[in-house]
């Protein structure tokens, strides 16, 4: 091709493009939010991950038992989370969440346990050790009902 062909075809492409503004132009705001879509999609997850509280060092001297203490949050709901080790072997997962929660539920090797929430506070007894992850269902300002879910992690 040349030179006077690249030249007719960047004009052709020019009115194109003028008429496909003046027809159909991109709405404001789209490329802003398209990139934020982008960057927060499997967000919660992540922030999820990087607010992971452990216990400190100190909280396992004065215990015979190992504990923890792990937080997780999507940035409208927290959950606070204990887990320590019972007299016969198993755990005892106590929890508290900051937004009504309808369902309660500790995902453990294939099953799931139920817990009710008592102003927040909800627990898990005799929990053996393992993979786990919790989901709640929680009921937001709005009325509207979005399920919560942290990542997978070891008791």
């Amino acid at each position: 091709m040349s030179t006077e062909d690249f030249a007719a075809d960047a004009a052709l492409f020019a009115r194109l493009r003028g008429v496909w503004q003046e027809v159909d132009p991109v709405p404001a705001g789209l490329v802003d939010r398209m990139v934020a879509a982008v960057a927060v999609e499997d967000l919660s997850r992540e922030y999820a991950l990087l607010t992971l509280v452990e216990a400190s060092d100190l909280a396992a001297v004065r215990s015979a038992h190992d504990t923890a203490t792990l937080q997780f949050s999507d940035g409208t709901t927290t959950v606070l989370l204990h887990v320590s080790e019972d007299e016969d072997g198993g755990h005892r997962v106590d929890g508290w969440v900051d937004a009504a929660a309808l369902a309660i539920r500790l995902e453990h090797k294939g099953a799931e346990l139920s817990a009710d929430a008592d102003n927040g506070r909800f627990a898990f007894e005799g929990v053996a050790a393992g993979v786990v992850r919790l989901r709640i269902v929680v009921q937001g300002d709005d009325g509207d009902l979005h399920e919560f879910r942290t990542p997978q992690f070891e008791i």
